[in-house]
């Protein structure tokens, strides 16, 4: 169902987690919004004072019967239900390489139901050795402690490896940082839990190991990310985020201003039938299986450049594949050097140059030529710690080249109202 309906107003809310050194450059970037920032009531960047017992998993048994007061339910989230600090990712696996039984029969699809009264026999399956080397990579660690790491990434780096960046991710830096669990990767094939995130769901063909990775970020986009130290942490919040319970809050520079300059988007989310890098916003495609349910909220949060662009605040109702960038693109108003979006150059300095000052028309060109990924940056992170419950929440300010044509634009836009 397509819906783009004003939303009661929301801002940038407490911070518990927020790092001093860079409080003063977050307020000077969101000087309207510094009211909702308090300081840092946490030791940063602190290092665990003892070391975590990891616990393997591999061989644990269940032998359990099914006790559903009606209807069916998945074997892969039964499982998961009846086993704590096992990933479903983990128990997907189990299944896949025959090591279930329901009623005295192997099962290796995970969607299978289960009913009341069925038997079933599980072992836990070995995981694959790790498949990133160490590396020595200069990390932002925002926060970490026995259990979670939270990192800071910058933009144009990858999270994790794959064919065609073996090297030189997130995750090759983190594993030279600390040691991470071994965890089963979410499998993207026709048995998918139809209610799992694209952006927390990772496919892969070879069955590769995500040590620690719970969620991702594009390469292009900069800012916060979870990292879990054990398998139990893992599984924790991977469920918050396939419940939607994790607080992420996103900041864009878009080509243009959205109208109305507030909402809620629920427009399906599939791959382009056109180019099968790109996702699109597909309207009424959920009843033909084409797309699946994406809901964000935006906010524009300040005007710039006499409407040329703006700064506009996104909150996340599910978690799908490049969902900001699609629903801004279908919205008429693609982030600003996305060029699979359509936020192109070309388009920025149409829009731009005729609402800027001719002092500044040689540097915002400048600045729109050297922009070479999409303005996006993952600006808060919360989440309920997987060990202790507390609700935890972090934020940073946007690297430099965002803050830098931000600066601009806006100083610009003031010139020219006066």
């Amino acid at each position: 169902m397509l819906s783009i309906s004003p939303v009661p107003s929301f801002s940038l809310t407490s911070v518990k987690y927020l790092r001093s050194p860079s409080s003063s450059s977050f307020i000077s970037f969101f000087p309207k919004l510094s009211r909702f920032v308090t300081a840092s009531s946490a030791t940063p960047n602190s290092k665990p004072e003892t070391t975590t017992t990891r616990v393997n998993n591999a061989g644990l048994k269940l032998d359990e019967t099914v006790s559903v007061s009606k209807g069916k339910i998945r074997l892969d989230s039964w499982i998961s239900s009846r086993v704590d600090g096992v990933s479903r990712a983990r128990v997907q696996s189990s299944i896949r390489q025959g090591l279930v039984i329901v009623n005295g029969q192997v099962v290796d699809k995970v969607s299978h139901n289960v009913k009341a009264g069925d038997e079933v026999h599980c072992t836990i399956s070995k995981l694959q050795p790790l498949r990133a080397e160490p590396e020595d990579i200069p990390l932002d660690i925002v926060y970490e402690d026995q259990h979670v790491l939270v990192v800071n990434k910058p933009p144009h780096m990858v999270v994790h490896p794959a064919p065609g960046n073996p090297k030189g991710t997130l995750v090759n830096g983190i594993l030279h940082h600390c040691s991470l669990p071994c965890v089963a990767a979410y499998s993207n094939q026709e048995e998918e839990d139809e209610d799992s995130d694209d952006e927390e769901t990772f496919s892969d063909d070879e069955g590769m190991i995500r040590p620690g990775i719970v969620h991702r970020l594009d390469k292009g986009t900069s800012g916060l990310l979870v990292v879990a130290k054990d398998e139990h942490s893992h599984a924790h919040l991977a469920e918050q985020f396939k419940l939607h319970t994790i607080e992420r809050v996103y900041i864009s520079l878009t080509c243009g201003v959205p109208s109305p300059s507030q909402g809620r988007i629920d427009v399906p989310i599939g791959r382009d039938s056109n180019n099968r890098i790109r996702m699109a916003a597909i309207p009424g495609s959920l009843s033909r299986g084409r797309a699946r349910h994406a809901a964000s909220r935006y906010k524009v949060v300040e005007t710039l450049a006499g409407g040329g662009s703006a700064l506009v605040e996104w909150r996340l109702e599910t978690g799908r594949t490049h969902q900001i960038r699609a629903h801004a693109k279908y919205m008429g108003v693609p982030l600003l050097g996305d060029e699979v979006y359509g936020g192109t150059k070309s388009m920025a300095l149409s829009l731009l140059q005729k609402r800027v000052s001719r002092s500044d028309q040689e540097e915002i060109i400048e600045l729109v030529s050297r922009m070479d990924r999409p303005c996006l940056h993952a600006i808060v992170l919360g989440f309920e710690h997987p060990c202790t419950g507390e609700i935890i929440k972090f934020s940073c300010p946007p690297p430099p080249d965002l803050a830098e044509i931000v600066g601009l634009l806006r100083r610009s836009g003031r010139e020219m109202v006066e």
